[in-house]
């Protein structure tokens, strides 16, 4: 894969880029170009950043500067890692570079603003969008913010798809080459619609979830359309997977059963200490002859109604599958595709939230055509469409996001924490990083720990 995302590399410098983003591309690092894109008081920061496979390094970089006139500088008080972060680690996603800015989830302090920002001024606490939308096109115009037809230039990604999606904060050249947020600055493009105000009720520890976690698993049951009295099958017991699992009987489930196994296992006690009307499945203790759809058949007659995917096409588990990931022939594995394909009810709903890049092989179409199954890509969450909603949620005390945060860490240690993150050590499930600019621990998060 690592050899893959260097072709792609060269076959978009080759092919070059669509030419109709309206923000500048590919800049993942201000030290890339210091007169262009530092800015000019020459101050350093610490951040994330990816070195190859498996190698992410904190490195000291330069403050970056405002480029546009609707940019937004801030001092970056919170960020985390996210499974999508390991596609990312692993070399699973395409056109990364040495020395790219990793993150896409982050909340701060407004450092400075463009002059054409005019709802935002220093100090304003804010939380920003996984995605950059630049708040006018015909998806902006819907709140459909992650797939604004205008951040994102990238050539490549629109053969491979047919379209794009927006550009999106330390996520690779594959979608636009954005600077991202583990870091102690972040700029902003489209600051003024990228960026939501953080009120004095929800403390950062709460509000940086709405940047991606939060809007992503909503996505994932609203577009699913999971209603009252449906039972529910959810892959993966990650934050994604946990935060479906409460949402899920916010929108009115009857049951909820989440599947997790191997070295994730102890994910599933995690998720039922929180949520104890959630029932767990642990596919490595099934009996021989036993699998998770014969199993989800025999716990509810016909399977769930819904089926979620909150893990990834990276996890195989035959050697079929684990084969043709080295070798190049697929992308994805569909191993847990098919498995909800045939667990779920006739005429029963899978959606699609975990992440997948390319391409597979082995896809029971046959199923999806003959019993009828509502096959759903979640597509990249549109954050605008769901945030103000959420943060309501939040205040009210409907939704809480508390329940998956596990650690603190600070962001000096945060390549240990992608070490210990990708080998699901230490029961990290949710962590919030802070940097020199972070307030004090809010009352019942949990306290800053140090692996030093």
């Amino acid at each position: 894969m690592a050899l893959a995302s260097q072709a792609a590399n060269l076959l978009e410098k080759a092919i070059g880029h669509t030419g109709d983003a309206v923000t500048e591309q590919n800049l993942t690092n201000p030290d890339r170009d210091r007169e262009k894109y530092a800015d000019p008081s020459g101050e350093k920061m610490k951040a994330l950043a990816w070195m190859g496979k498996n190698d992410v390094q904190l490195v000291e970089t330069y403050k970056p500067k405002i480029l546009e006139d609707r940019d937004v500088i801030l001092r970056v008080t919170g960020s985390t890692i996210c499974g999508s972060d390991l596609h990312l680690y692993r070399g699973a996603v395409i056109e990364l570079q040495k020395g790219d800015i990793l993150g896409h989830e982050f909340c701060g302090k407004v450092d400075s603003v463009g002059p054409n920002v005019k709802n935002l001024k220093p100090g304003d606490r804010v939380v920003a969008s996984f995605q950059i939308a630049c708040g006018e096109c015909m998806y902006c115009q819907k709140k459909l913010s992650s797939q604004c037809e205008r951040t994102n230039s990238n050539k490549v990604e629109n053969i491979m798809y047919g379209g794009r999606t927006a550009g999106m904060f330390g996520y690779s050249h594959f979608t636009g080459g954005f600077a991202g947020g583990q870091a102690e600055y972040a700029r902003v493009p489209y600051g003024d619609v990228n960026l939501l105000k953080l009120p004095e009720d929800i403390p950062d520890e709460q509000g940086l979830y709405l940047s991606d976690v939060l809007s992503t698993s909503w996505n994932c049951v609203v577009d699913t359309g999971v209603k009252k009295g449906d039972v529910v099958a959810i892959w993966g017991a990650g934050p994604i997977g946990q935060m479906c699992a409460e949402m899920s009987f916010i929108r009115g489930a009857k049951r909820v059963i989440v599947i997790d196994g191997g070295p994730a296992a102890w994910r599933l006690d995690l998720v039922k200490s929180k949520t104890p009307k959630v029932e767990t499945l642990n596919f490595t203790d099934l009996p021989k002859g036993t699998t998770v759809t014969s199993k989800l058949k025999e716990m509810e007659h016909g399977g769930p109604d819904v089926a979620l995917e909150c893990a990834a096409g990276e996890y195989a588990k035959s050697w079929t599958h684990q084969m043709e990931l080295l070798t190049g022939a697929e992308t994805d594995t569909s191993e847990i595709l098919n498995e909800m394909i045939t667990s779920v009810k006739n005429y029963g709903r899978c959606g699609i939230t975990g992440v997948y890049v390319g391409f597979t092989n082995h896809f029971n179409i046959g199923s999806i055509m003959e019993r009828g199954i509502r096959f759903i890509g979640n597509g990249q969450a549109p954050v605008h469409l769901y945030w103000e909603e959420l943060l309501k949620m939040l205040q009210d005390g409907s939704l809480n996001s508390g329940i998956m945060l596990s650690h603190r860490v600070d962001i000096s240690e945060m390549d240990t924490l992608y070490q210990k993150f990708a080998a699901r050590a230490d029961n990290i499930q949710k962590v919030f990083v802070q940097t020199k600019f972070s307030d004090p621990p809010a009352p019942g998060t949990p306290e800053l720990i140090s692996w030093k």
